[in-house]
């Protein structure tokens, strides 16, 4: 089965340490926890049009929530930091926020 970018970039992380990184050219997103750098890389370069020079990625470890007596745990997640090239020109969406 063929996935699309848009199955791999779930959706951009917004904190002030994300917003931090933006000076730089680095953009923080929730990935696919199945998708490698390499597929990362080419669905951020297809869906925003820019031209990626790094990927890291880590996985996240969900936190463990109660209810009262009940124990429950989110789920596991992958976090990708993109870095652009300097020649590529900036993600819009996160402009003006």
């Amino acid at each position: 089965m063929m996935r699309t970018p848009y199955d791999i970039i779930l959706k951009p992380i917004v904190t002030e340490r994300s917003m931090d990184g933006m000076a730089e050219k680095k953009y923080t997103f929730k990935v696919d926890k199945r998708a490698n750098k390499t597929q990362i890389k080419q669905a951020v370069e297809e869906i925003f049009d820019v031209k990626v020079d790094k990927v890291s990625t880590m996985n996240m470890t969900g936190k463990v929530k109660r209810m009262g007596k009940f124990v429950g745990k989110r789920s596991d997640w992958k976090k990708a930091i993109i870095k652009l090239t300097d020649e590529s020109k900036e993600i819009e969406f996160f402009q003006g926020i």
